[in-house]
C-alpha cells in the first residue's frame, strides 16, 4: 500500500473540556482541514471492517476536531459514544506511545482490539502491536499521560 500518498500534515489540537467524552486529551487533526484521521468515518472502521472517506456534509465538531461520518447513523453513534469510535491515543500510534514519543498514526494503517480503534505510524508497528496487543496498550497506557503532556497544543 502507498500509504505516504495519502499522509497529510498533522496538527494537534487538544480535546475540549468536559461532555464530550475524549478526556482532553490531544487529537491528531489536518492542519489546513481540521479533520481528524484525515476525513475517515471513525465509525465505518466498526461497521464496514475497512476505513471509508466521510462526507462533507456530515461533518460533526468534537474534542477540538472536525469529524466527518458516511451517513447519519454513523455520525449519530459516534456523536453518543465518541469513547468507542475515536481513535485510541487520539490517534497516535500505541507503539511509539509505549515508547514514550508522540507519532500520529495513519488512518489507512489500523486495527481493532477490544472492540478499539488503533491507528499506527507504519505496517511494522502495526505489525508488532498484532503480536502482543495487551502489552502494547498496557505500556502505551502507562506511557500516555506524560506523552500527551508533552505534545504541543
Amino acid at each position: 500500500m502507498a500509504a505516504a500518498a495519502v499522509m497529510l500534515p498533522l496538527f494537534v489540537l487538544p480535546a475540549a473540556a468536559g461532555g464530550d467524552d475524549l478526556r482532553g486529551e490531544p487529537v491528531v487533526v489536518n492542519p489546513a482541514s481540521g479533520l481528524a484521521i484525515s476525513g475517515f468515518d471513525p465509525v465505518a472502521y466498526f461497521s464496514r471492517g475497512e476505513p471509508v472517506l466521510g462526507r462533507p456534509e456530515l461533518e460533526l465538531g468534537l474534542g477540538g476536531a472536525v469529524w466527518r461520518f458516511v451517513n447519519i447513523g454513523n455520525r449519530a453513534a459516534f456523536a453518543e459514544h465518541p469513547e468507542v469510535y475515536a481513535p485510541q491515543y487520539g490517534g497516535y500510534d500505541p507503539v511509539a506511545i509505549g515508547r514514550g514519543a508522540s507519532v500520529a498514526g495513519h488512518p489507512l494503517i489500523w486495527a481493532i482490539n477490544g472492540e478499539r480503534l488503533y491507528l499506527f505510524y507504519d505496517d511494522a508497528a502495526r505489525a508488532e502491536f498484532l503480536a502482543d496487543p495487551a502489552r502494547i496498550i498496557e505500556r502505551a497506557s502507562q506511557k500516555w499521560p506524560g506523552v500527551a503532556h508533552g505534545i504541543a497544543r
